[in-house]
């Protein structure tokens, strides 16, 4: 594997420090990075990254936890830092985490000890792990929750940003639009939330309470109510305005995530029209239109549609944001909880040929 170049200057080598909660995934990141021909150490001593980089002459993925030796939040930092400084690289933090329920089954399942529970519950070691790694998460340029991605999934957003040519200095943001249940908790990467509670609720309709937003119908009915719209264009003009600054920032990557009671109605209708919206950037009222009229759905659900975009249209579709769609709650019972709805440009002549399928 070796960096892309740009004008005949080589790109600068990344540098990936994993870490996160233990079993959230940070091993399975770094087996993805490892297949994407990263060299990948796990744990070494934090003394010793210096001379991992300098003797390393492909991209590296460093995995950092609490279990390794001379752990401490701010002496990885201070290291990141360091790092930053060598204008030959570009050293990024990733940082995995799940709910401490998905945390709870999954040691439940493995039976294994978690490294800070040594004396104590789980419970206890997943807490203070939390708190020892706090600030590592608070300066990841990317936070991957897995307690709804499935492995496939997982690999393809590592992919998706951390593959060969993706993500350098200088590329664009990753946009991830996701639905939730405010009753369920919050989504812990999410940058921006937003309440769509106050819109009429077809839970409430004995026709529509056991459907979903990704129904014409249901997407009918949320946008029936006469904030409905006014909401959804000042969620849309603030992403506008929002977006190009997290790009000037340095942004990689931002999760919006737009929450209702259940999960499954409201939310899933919202995310549905600013996907929509975002991937046919630059902004025009009709995309909006488009995204929730209900005389321009074709068929009465547009969840086989979207299904079919994904892999068909979704590789022609690469506007100005690379567009993810996330619905939690539906993941949770068991549906297709991730798709792309614009693709990364880069990303259409592989998606053509049916490598990166949603």
């Amino acid at each position: 594997m070796t960096d892309s170049s740009h004008d005949g200057v080589p790109a600068p080598r990344r540098i990936l420090l994993v870490t996160g909660l233990s079993g959230a995934g940070k091993s399975s990141i770094l087996r993805i990075l490892e297949d994407l021909g990263y060299e990948v150490i796990d744990n070494p001593p934090l003394r010793m990254l210096d001379e991992i980089v300098t003797r390393a002459e492909r991209p590296v993925a460093i995995g950092v936890d609490s279990r390794t030796r001379g752990f401490d939040a701010a002496a990885v930092l201070t290291e990141l830092g360091r790092l930053r400084l060598d204008p030959a690289l570009q050293a990024e933090l990733i940082y995995a985490t799940a709910e401490e329920g998905v945390l709870l089954r999954r040691y439940t399942a493995t039976r294994r000890r978690h490294p800070l529970a040594m004396r104590g519950t789980v419970t206890e070691g997943i807490r203070a792990e939390i708190d020892l790694t706090a600030r590592l998460r608070a300066a990841a340029d990317m936070v991957i929750d897995t307690s709804d991605l499935p492995p496939p999934e997982l690999r393809q957003v590592v992919e998706m940003r951390f593959g060969p040519g993706r993500g350098h200095v200088g590329e664009g943001l990753t946009v991830a639009l996701m639905s939730f249940a405010f009753p369920a908790g919050l989504p812990r990467e999410a940058d921006m939330v937003f309440d769509a509670r106050f819109l009429r609720n077809p839970y409430y309709d004995p026709d529509l309470s056991v459907r979903t937003g990704l129904e014409a119908d249901v997407a009918a009915y949320v946008a029936a109510d006469p904030d409905y719209r006014r909401f959804l264009d000042q969620i849309a003009a603030m992403l506008d305005l929002v977006l190009p600054r997290f790009v000037r920032e340095g942004k990689k990557y931002a999760t919006i995530a737009i929450g209702c009671s259940g999960g499954r109605h409201r939310s899933v209708t919202l995310v549905e029209a600013l996907a929509t919206h975002l991937a046919t950037r630059p902004h025009n009222d009709s995309h909006i239109d488009k995204a929730i009229a209900p005389s321009d759905v074709q068929s009465n659900t547009v969840e086989s549609d979207m299904a079919d975009s994904g892999a068909q249209g979704g590789a022609d579709m690469t506007g100005a944001w690379p567009v993810i769609v996330m619905h939690r709650e539906l993941a949770r019972q068991g549906r297709s909880s991730w798709r792309w709805a614009s693709r990364p440009k880069e990303h259409a002549a592989d998606a053509a040929e049916g490598q990166y399928s949603s």
